[in-house]
């Protein structure tokens, strides 16, 4: 797409200035925000600026991916010990590898959503440009806000909020009170941005992948279903639905195809160019078999369970498009196989992700790159079906009636409907509708309260091999991950760490 044209054709001495960290102290000789923001073009080059650390590996590829890989829908895979440690909820992982960067990488974007918006007001252009890039840069700040919020905060702490009306200065910031104060202050944003964005109608081509107005309506409905606040969890999740011009897409493996990277299903994803210097999610490659059967780079991360394959009905569709099992037929760099595999741990490989790979692997629909391999699909953030369930959801925690949302969901699946669905079916149509995305498994067992027990029970692999030990999980201490120890150590103290990590 034209987005990542635009974001790689920045130069660096421009992006310098975007794309400091709020908590760092800019360069000497770095261009000032009074020397940069003059003209319509400097606001279009600050605010294409947000989306690059986007495209880092570590970002939408794996990144935050380590943390939802703590979940009983899959294991690590190949051996990783920071992963693995994650996994188990063991201190050891603090301070090692990827995870350490996740904070940071967050506020990176927010440091130049910020200077977007104290800098648009300046600018000579249209209140039309104006507003669509300073809703970009508000929901972009949202969306950082609330993976660090759920990830690192709760009752007890939140995550620093950077006052964005000043430029940043070399004093630390402490924490926030408590994750629901970074709630507030993120709902607060989405709302106006949802005011100022244009619908994903309104965009030309060039710019699908941006933020738009129902993408801030179903993150809305996101944030409000982690504050527990069902009553407008349901409501803007019924906004996407009444006024949202969103519909499921008639096949299910269909969603998972590039050519319906804007479907009436898309929400928010990460776009993928695998042309030339790559740019998308590498999570297509990662979760592929390690060397991909000697034909492509796979990483061979991410493996689902037999506790997951077994979660599915026997005539769920969902099933086969999401798992690839021993012996299933399919399509590998043009050529039919049979499935097998000589590194998963489970004997299974996601499948969802597998579409571009049935193509020849020089058809340009695959990175050329096995070390980033990306593939033209825009892997899914949020996507349609998840606003169902939160409504859904909502509605059921309101003792209200959700069987229509649920049997929307279950009737793509091949499924008959049910009558007097209970919070139960929601947890499984959720599980079995959104497994090996960004909804973020895990996070569903720690705020439904099934974490302790669900990790107290050992994973299995196909033939029913248990792969994967018992775990302790505390949910007085494990509700939340670990502050990366960098940031405490940067901030000289000033931001604490979680209790009992």
């Amino acid at each position: 797409m034209k987005l990542f044209e635009k974001i790689i054709l920045i130069s660096l001495s421009l992006i310098l200035v975007s794309c400091t960290n709020e908590l760092d102290v800019q360069q000497e000789g770095t261009p000032t925000e009074a020397s940069f923001w003059k003209t319509e073009n400097d606001l279009i080059t600050g605010a294409n600026a947000m989306y690059k650390p986007l495209f880092e590996a570590e970002f939408y590829g794996r990144g935050l991916f380590w943390l939802i890989n703590a979940s009983d829908d899959m294991v690590t895979g190949r051996a990783r010990s920071e992963a693995d440690n994650a996994k188990n909820f063991n201190s050891s992982y603090i301070a090692a590898g990827d995870l350490e960067t996740q904070w940071n990488r967050r506020y990176t974007v927010i440091g130049v959503a910020n200077r977007v918006i104290r800098n648009v007001g300046n600018i000579p252009t249209s209140d039309a440009v104006k507003n669509k890039y300073l809703g970009e840069a508000l929901f972009m700040s949202s969306r950082m806000y609330f993976e660090l919020a759920y990830s690192y905060g709760n009752e007890k702490a939140g995550v620093p909020i950077i006052d964005r009306t000043k430029e940043p200065d070399i004093n630390p910031i402490p924490r926030a009170a408590n994750v629901m104060e970074n709630y507030n202050y993120i709902v607060n944003d989405l709302k106006q941005a949802a005011e100022l964005l244009p619908t994903q109608e309104e965009l030309p081509p060039a710019d699908y992948g941006r933020p738009h107005k129902v993408a801030a309506w179903a993150l809305l409905s996101k944030v409000y279903l982690f504050m527990k606040d069902w009553e407008n969890a349901a409501y803007w999740a019924n906004e996407v639905m009444t006024k949202g011009n969103r519909s499921l897409l008639a096949n299910y493996a269909d969603v998972f195809k590039s050519e319906n990277n804007y479907s009436s299903e898309y929400i928010w994803s990460i776009p993928g160019t695998p042309k030339f210097t790559a740019r998308g999610s590498i999570l297509p490659g990662v979760v592929l078999e390690n060397k991909g059967w000697g034909e492509y780079n796979g990483w061979g991360y991410f493996q689902p369970t037999k506790e997951l394959y077994d979660e599915y009905e026997a005539n769920d569709v969902r099933r086969g498009v999401t798992i690839l099992k021993p012996g299933d037929v399919f399509t590998f760099n043009a050529k039919e196989r049979i499935y097998s595999s000589t590194n998963s741990l489970t004997g299974y490989q996601f499948n969802k992700y597998m579409d571009a790979f049935k193509y020849p692997l020089n058809s340009g629909r695959v990175s050329a790159n096995g070390d980033y391999p990306c593939t033209d699909l825009a892997v899914p953030i949020m996507r349609y079906a998840e606003v169902i369930l939160i409504r859904a959801e909502a509605l059921l925690m309101q003792g209200k009636n959700a069987d229509q949302d649920i049997n929307m969901i279950r009737q793509r699946a091949g499924l008959a409907a049910k009558s007097g669905c209970t919070l139960a079916d929601l947890k499984h149509e959720r599980r079995c509708e959104l497994a090996g995305e960004w909804a973020d498994r895990h996070r569903d067992l720690v705020r439904w309260g099934d974490a302790q027990n669900t990790y107290a029970q050992a994973l299995h692999g196909v033939n029913g091999q248990e792969v994967w030990a018992p775990r302790n999980f505390n949910p007085a201490i494990h509700n939340v991950w670990a502050v990366p120890q960098v940031e405490i150590i940067n901030s000289g103290g000033v931001i604490k760490q979680n209790e009992g990590w």
